[in-house]
């Protein structure tokens, strides 16, 4: 688990002393790192781990700035939500498929007509970089880490298994918690697989298609220990 001194360092990749709001940075990382999809307010709240209220009032200041709009239900998209079993008294909840013809939610999304768009989007790239360094530094706290690369959504393979690849000895739980406390700095899930440097070895052995698919697609490379010869290259990110 990351500490509250080490916390405040990693927070928004230190956009916080530049926006004034930690809300409002999450907001504008979920926002413009995927400017094509729409939340409502719940959602964003659960996803950034803010407080509804504060969720409500840095969305409203971002709309009134120009940098996020209030959109329609967006087009083709469900959910599944928990509700309450009629007839039953003792709470029971069972998970229910809605769409824009069962509920009326406000929606927000990017506005990418907004002037300074294309630099706002280019401060949020460059404050994940330094969130991702902060990231495997942490993680190196929490275990012995023989070789860690970022793949997936940080180097923009939506379709990629997994988007952090770990190898070697670590506390299951402090990672769990290290990871989530980043997934709502980044403002995204972090999908991720752990591996032993013997696990590592075995599946490399056998051709594992999961561990070949992520070695030989675009990566970036932050901490190597391994023989390199057992390595594929791939398309290595600097």
């Amino acid at each position: 688990m990351v500490s509250k001194t080490d916390k405040k360092k990693i927070d928004g990749g230190g956009l916080e002393q530049i926006f004034g709001s930690g809300t409002r940075v999450k907001l504008l990382k979920l926002f413009l790192n995927d400017p094509d999809k729409a939340y409502f307010v719940r959602e964003i709240s659960r996803i950034i781990g803010a407080q509804i209220n504060s969720v409500r009032r840095e969305l409203l200041n971002l709309k009134s700035l120009g940098i996020v709009s209030e959109v329609e239900w967006p087009e083709n998209r469900e959910y599944i939500v928990p509700v309450k079993e009629r007839g039953k008294d003792n709470g029971s909840l069972k998970l229910k498929k809605i769409s824009s013809v069962d509920v009326t939610k406000k929606f927000f999304q990017a506005n990418k007509l907004f002037i300074l768009f294309p630099e706002l989007k280019a401060l949020i790239l460059k404050a994940d970089f330094l969130l991702e360094k902060n990231l495997a530094k942490e993680i190196g706290k929490i275990g012995e880490v023989d070789y860690l690369a970022l793949t997936g959504d940080f180097v923009g393979l939506s379709d990629a298994p997994v988007d952090l690849i770990l190898v070697g000895k670590f506390n299951k739980k402090k990672l769990s918690d290290l990871i989530g406390d980043f997934e709502k700095d980044f403002g995204r899930a972090i999908d991720y697989t752990v591996m032993t440097r013997q696990e590592f070895n075995y599946r490399k052995d056998i051709t594992d298609r999961f561990l070949y698919n992520i070695l030989e697609n675009k990566k970036i490379v932050m901490v190597n220990e391994l023989d390199n010869s057992r390595l594929s290259r791939g398309d290595d990110v600097k």
